[in-house]
């Protein structure tokens, strides 16, 4: 197998990763806006790309696999260890951009996540601000047990002396 292999496979991975950057996006929009059906919506589709994601990467595996199998001399299956051993100038600077852009991609889409998690994070702990004020607390429902009586609470209205 060719290091062209190779280089599709990290290609495929990079614009699978854009297109799931785009989608995490849609999803932040979605969850500033409080669209909870619009982001089910999203969320299926992002499941779809992210199974699409993994056949991609079981490709790009198995094309490794096999041109570390061709090239003996080749000790680890890693994009560094292939840089060094790819003797034709052009194909190893179009790995590496490739692993570049693939890096890159995958840091985008971590902080884009992040971004998700923390707004959805912060939506939560509105709701339940939200709910703790709207629902009485327990103290509140007991009207004087926990307070002390006042002298004028114990006073009667009739004066039992006359």
């Amino acid at each position: 197998m060719s290091i062209q292999n190779v280089q599709q496979a990290l290609t495929n991975l990079v614009k699978l990763h854009e297109t799931l950057l785009e989608i995490s996006q849609e999803k932040t929009e979605v969850i500033k806006e409080g669209k909870v059906d619009k982001l089910q919506a999203i969320l299926v589709k992002e499941r779809k790309r992210v199974r699409e994601l993994e056949k991609a990467e079981t490709v790009r595996i198995q094309a490794v696999d096999a041109y570390v199998q061709e090239h003996p001399s080749i000790t680890d299956a890693s994009i560094t260890s292939l840089l060094e051993y790819i003797e034709m100038e052009k194909d190893r600077a179009d790995l590496e951009a490739s692993a570049i852009s693939l890096t890159e991609a995958i840091t985008k889409l971590k902080q884009q996540e992040e971004l998700n998690r923390a707004l959805i994070s912060q939506s939560m702990q509105f709701v339940q601000l939200s709910l703790d004020l709207m629902n009485p607390s327990l103290k509140n429902m007991n009207y004087g047990e926990g307070k002390p009586a006042s002298s004028a609470a114990k006073r009667s209205v009739f004066d039992s002396k006359a």
